[in-house]
């Protein structure tokens, strides 16, 4: 068995216990213990993922864990501290610390303006503290859309998020503390998709244009919208962490990296009210424009856990600028409506390829694989443009899917279908490998697999296609299903 570091902060770090098998938790909980000079703490842990919190900045640590050889690191430095004692000064600390310094959140509630985090700054959320964002939009300053303010794809100034950095490199965010992002105490569950005072709803964690930033253990929730959404960024490792948003909260996403470059996500725990994580890559206008679109490319998720979603890894329907290379492994899920879901239309362009599945298990999900072209997004979503199983001129406005792999899956209690996958007639899905699945179901009330016109009402199916090359298991239930099994549009 091997142990790795995952994430460092001067007070943090993120450690993978590579238990052959494990998923989010380990099989049985296993002790663990951090020796340095004149330091020595000890610990249970139960997770794969395991954050080892309080730590001294700046000094050589060896780890010990059951099972395991030690472990040697050494935290990075502070270079400096400021202990929050006052509320209406956190963003005059944050910005007074020099580079490389922390701010120290305490125990206890504190209720703060929206933070803009400078570069080279880290905040440690100690335990028993909870940064809480106010209840009155009005503190809330607005973000215009060309500083990186946007909203599903298009920019669009937006309300700026409890947490910001804008530009930022080299930040943290680490601790066992909270961040309530405070969307039950305001009026944001009450707009979903309007437009409040010329300005969309917030973010909770809104990195724009970052590089280098690493978010380690707290539990970040009630979010106004999406909760974490990183923006054209790059190098960012979210580990260790709790997202949770009743199941209630509208377009409160979990995880949503748009534009991004180098993603790490790992032992991160969600239970949301939309989707769990959600890759995106920016869409175009209705006139097809697409000068704001940048790729998303190289995300790892491991050892992550997805409860109560609309769906655990979801790539789109915000894909313009092409999403490639996803590798998502030793994860579980658990009552999320589907597992893996890409989803988009025409006039969206752009490419998903390079996405794979592995080593994962399900228990009671509505349908594993769901692969949608015919998505009824936007006002025109139910348009014949897009809902028509009729071939249409191919050109940079059409989607294009394929290289997809799905393997070692375990899946229990399937309601609606193990993988649904409608592509278009232009272009069809390609490549869509399934191999080593175990197969259990629960089947629910006959319901569309997918959301898109058109489709049969289904319970208990194995594989239904049209439109999609596969290779799959000979013994998955039902086989391959042909375009009668799609009512017509």
């Amino acid at each position: 068995m091997k142990m790795d570091l995952v994430a460092a902060t001067p007070r943090s770090v993120a450690l993978r216990l590579a238990v052959p098998g494990a998923l989010y938790h380990l099989p049985a909980p296993l002790a663990w213990q951090v020796t340095g000079p004149g330091y020595a703490r000890h610990g249970v842990t139960d997770r794969v993922i395991t954050p080892l919190h309080d730590l001294p900045p700046g000094m050589d640590l060896r780890v010990t864990v059951d099972g395991f050889g030690p472990f040697d690191l050494t935290t990075p430095r502070c270079a400096g501290v400021a202990v929050l004692d006052d509320p209406a000064r956190a963003q005059a600390m944050l910005d007074a610390l020099p580079d490389g310094g922390t701010l120290i959140v305490p125990q206890g509630r504190w209720e703060v303006g929206p933070l803009l985090i400078p570069s080279h700054r880290h905040i440690y959320l100690a335990e028993g503290s909870e940064l809480a964002a106010p209840s009155e939009r009005a503190r809330f300053p607005i973000l215009p859309a060309d500083q990186g303010g946007s909203w599903e794809g298009l920019p669009e100034p937006c309300y700026r998020g409890v947490l910001t950095a804008i530009g930022g490199r080299h930040i943290s965010i680490a601790g066992p503390g909270r961040v309530d992002g405070g969307g039950a105490r305001g009026d944001w569950w009450t707009w979903p998709k309007e437009t409040r005072d010329g300005a969309r709803r917030a973010r909770l964690l809104h990195l724009i244009d970052c590089d280098g930033v690493t978010v380690l253990g707290p539990t970040i929730t009630n979010s106004p919208s999406w909760t974490v959404h990183p923006y054209r960024s790059r190098n960012l490792t979210f580990a260790s962490l709790s997202i949770r948003n009743p199941s209630d909260s509208p377009n409160t996403d979990g995880l949503n990296p748009e534009s991004c470059e180098g993603v790490v996500i790992e032992g991160v725990r969600f239970s949301t009210g939309d989707d769990c994580i959600a890759i995106k890559a920016g869409k175009r206008s209705d006139a097809g424009n697409g000068d704001h679109l940048a790729p998303t490319r190289d995300i790892r998720i491991r050892h992550c856990r997805m409860e109560y979603g609309h769906g655990g890894v979801v790539i789109g329907s915000e894909m313009s600028g092409g999403v490639s290379d996803i590798h998502v492994s030793h994860c579980e899920m658990e009552d999320t409506d589907r597992g893996l879901r890409i989803k988009t239309r025409r006039g969206r362009g752009g490419k998903v390829d390079r996405i794979s599945l592995t080593d994962c298990s399900f228990d009671g999900v509505d349908t594993v694989l769901a692969i949608n072209a015919h998505y009824f997004c936007d006002h025109d979503g139910h348009d014949s443009a897009v809902q028509s199983r009729d071939p249409q001129p191919v050109g940079p406005l059409t989607p294009q899917i394929g290289d997809i792999e799905i393997s070692r899956i375990r899946a229990d209690g399937v309601r609606l279908a193990f993988a649904a996958c409608l592509g278009l007639p232009e272009a069809p899905v390609t490549g869509v490998l399934i191999r080593d699945v175990a197969l259990s179901f629960d089947p629910a009330p006959p319901a569309p697999p997918l959301m898109a016109d058109g489709l049969l009402e289904v319970s208990g199916a194995g594989l239904l296609a049209e439109h999609c090359h596969i290779s799959a298991p000979d013994d998955l239930p039902n086989g391959p299903l042909t375009r009668k099994d799609f009512a017509p549009c």
